[in-house]
């Protein structure tokens, strides 16, 4: 069940955001990496691209949180599912963000198989092109295009960001959302979770576009994988 609904968009620090709150105990945390380096997680998520009924039990069985897309596209969905559960909105400055996405899109896991790579990265672009129809639910939803047609205009796509952040900030009471930025720290994250800070420990500051970048060179040349979460093994 869960028990912190992540609603930031990809780039806004979400894999800080995974590795801390699962060092504060609200682990495993779901994230896009999750599901390239698990099979068995496409299938759940299939569901949400159709017009039928989602059982996010199902989708979000053995998680306690849930961050980055595809789940924080849903947070609406799961706020209702999971009325206790609090959302923490991770936000940054829209036109950093708007680089860094544009390097998601021209560096991510997605298009044509490329000939003779390891059988391990083959598989997981395989696993990235069955959740196909999911990403392009959401990116049509958000951007109203795929990333196969590129990303919108700078201007645009900073409108569709203050729209998102403007749109949870409204469905949501006061109290149960924290609009975070990760440069903040501990401090108001756990705060609004009520758990202690960590004692001399620093918050995870962990760069989304150099990690994935590093893990998907990896995957292609050796056929492994190193997670960018440091409590979690490479595959």
């Amino acid at each position: 069940m869960l028990t912190v609904i992540g609603a930031g968009l990809p780039r806004t620090g979400t894999s800080s955001m995974k590795a801390a709150l699962e060092r504060l105990g609200f682990g495993p945390c779901h994230h896009m990496f999750t599901i390239m380096t698990d099979p068995n997680l496409v299938d759940r998520w299939l569901p949400v691209a159709g017009e039928g009924p989602v059982d996010w039990e199902e989708v979000f069985e053995g998680f306690r949180s849930a961050v980055d897309w595809p789940a924080s596209h849903f947070w609406r969905e799961q706020a209702e599912a999971y009325p206790d559960a609090k959302v923490v909105l991770t936000v940054r400055d829209p036109r950093s963000w708007y680089v860094s996405m544009q390097a998601l899109v021209a560096n991510g896991p997605r298009g044509e198989m490329p000939e003779n790579i390891p059988e391990a990265a083959a598989a997981v672009l395989q696993r990235m092109q069955r959740l196909g129809p999911v990403l392009e639910h959401i990116t049509r939803s958000f951007f109203g295009r795929t990333f196969e047609e590129g990303l919108p205009d700078e201007d645009k796509a900073v409108a569709a960001f203050e729209r998102h952040v403007a749109t949870v900030k409204d469905g949501l009471p006061p109290e149960r959302l924290l609009v975070f930025d990760v440069r903040e720290g501990w401090e108001p994250l756990c705060r609004f979770l009520d758990v202690p800070v960590p004692d001399g420990e620093p918050f995870p500051h962990l760069n989304d576009a150099k990690s994935m970048q590093q893990m998907l060179g990896k995957l292609m040349t050796t056929g492994t994988m190193d997670s960018p979460f440091p409590d979690q093994p490479s595959k």
